[in-house]
């Protein structure tokens, strides 16, 4: 029989960054952006989200019960309107009161330059497929740290440009809907060279704020030698090819979700459920999760760029809440056992702070800690709050030690 003994204890530094995350676009009513009136596959229709630009004070407060720390970005198509304008001034001040407001709440802030969407504007020019068009998004970036610089504690300059590449100009997920890997080759190469250039230009202006990206890290597996070279392309493309046009950092920013089986076409649980339960693999709304494949990115970059590390996403798409609640405590220790194993990891962030639009895939993919009602935008916290609360504000979380009885 087994028994339960008294709870292990995983203590965090003083000085580890615990935060929550979104996306503008994700949680404001869309403005004038390429994402606007995208129909995702659920249905639901890329327009009003979950009215975040309305509900700013109620979304600090519940910001600050969560951590002290939140990653979040600006729309750029609210924020500038036109090609190197001014930025508007109503919408500076709903940002800088809002700013203020988690600053009086002691929330700091990591500041995300480019998540994904771009004014209608930009994109009509050709957005990111031509390299003349790097000075407008560098001009919207410079604008920005200008602006809000002051509320700001870290930055990441862009948001997965492994994934923004890849579905926009590969799968043909997200817009502009192609399928040209010679042009999604393009677009890394002129995001990373605007990355340069507002790297430069935020360490000028604010030496001590650190500076990085975000990518997307996965683990690619294969499940069998047909699945060998499809995975190994994915993971040339996606964690080697990208990540080496970002690499002027102070920390190295990753998000992860999942472990990705290749048989030879991806395995995933939104598609392919059937397969993952037979091979006895445990999932979540998407994917196959395996915590574990954390530690193995988290590894990989940290032998390979000897720079902090900060989990700028991770999370689980999970309708039910039973394994969002389990997984912050099994992500919890695989961070604690780099921790100790002297990996120097920073800081995590959990994705995300409320149910939000899923990009491509709609409202019904759910990541918050807070749930969104979708007609009233009313947010209710679920179960899985208070166990990260307690994990952000607390630096700990305990766990029941399992032991085989004698008896």
């Amino acid at each position: 029989m087994f028994i339960f003994a008294p709870a292990m204890q995983y203590l965090f530094p003083n000085d580890f960054i615990f935060g929550t995350s979104t996306a503008a676009a994700q949680i404001e009513t869309a403005f004038e952006h390429d994402w606007q009136g995208v129909r995702a596959k659920d249905g639901a229709v890329f327009e009003r989200t979950t009215d975040h630009e309305l509900r700013m004070k109620e979304d600090a407060a519940i910001i600050a019960a969560l951590a002290p720390h939140y990653r979040m970005g600006l729309q750029w198509s609210r924020l500038q309107r036109h090609p190197l304008a001014l930025l508007d001034e109503t919408a500076v001040k709903q940002y800088v009161d809002f700013l203020e407001d988690l600053a009086a709440r002691n929330v700091k802030v990591m500041m995300v330059l480019h998540h994904f969407t771009n004014p209608i504007w930009f994109a009509k020019m050709g957005g990111w497929e031509k390299d003349a068009n790097r000075v407008y998004w560098i001009d919207f970036a410079q604008k920005v740290v200008d602006t809000f610089g002051k509320y700001v504690s870290h930055w990441n300059t862009f948001n997965e440009p492994n994934v923004y590449a890849t579905f926009g100009w590969i799968t043909g997920d997200f817009p502009p809907f192609k399928n040209n890997p010679v042009t999604a080759a393009v677009v890394v190469k002129n995001m990373g060279k605007a990355h340069d250039v507002v790297y430069d230009y935020i360490k000028k202006k604010y030496p001590y704020q650190p500076v990085g990206i975000s990518l997307n890290t996965v683990v690619f597996h294969p499940e069998n030698m047909l699945g060998w070279f499809p995975a190994r392309l994915g993971d040339w493309w996606f964690m080697e090819w990208v990540p080496r046009h970002f690499e002027k950092m102070d920390f190295f920013g990753m998000s992860y979700y999942a472990r990705l089986p290749h048989d030879p076409l991806p395995i995933t649980s939104m598609d392919h459920r059937k397969k993952l339960e037979a091979l006895g693999r445990p999932y979540d709304d998407m994917w196959e999760y395996y915590p574990e494949g954390l530690r193995v990115c988290m590894e990989r970059y940290w032998k390979k760029y000897q720079k902090p590390i900060i989990i700028t996403e991770n999370g689980v798409a999970d309708e039910s809440d039973q394994l969002r609640q389990r997984a912050i405590v099994d992500y919890a220790k695989v961070v604690h056992q780099a921790l100790q194993d002297g990996i120097d990891v920073r800081g995590y962030f959990w994705w995300s702070t409320w149910d939000n639009f899923e990009w491509h895939l709609g409202p019904n993919k759910k990541f918050g800690l807070y749930g969104c009602d979708w007609e009233t935008k009313e947010r209710t916290p679920k179960a899985s709050a208070a166990v990260f609360a307690q994990l952000a504000h607390l630096k700990f979380v305990e766990t029941e030690t399992e032991i085989e009885s004698m008896v």
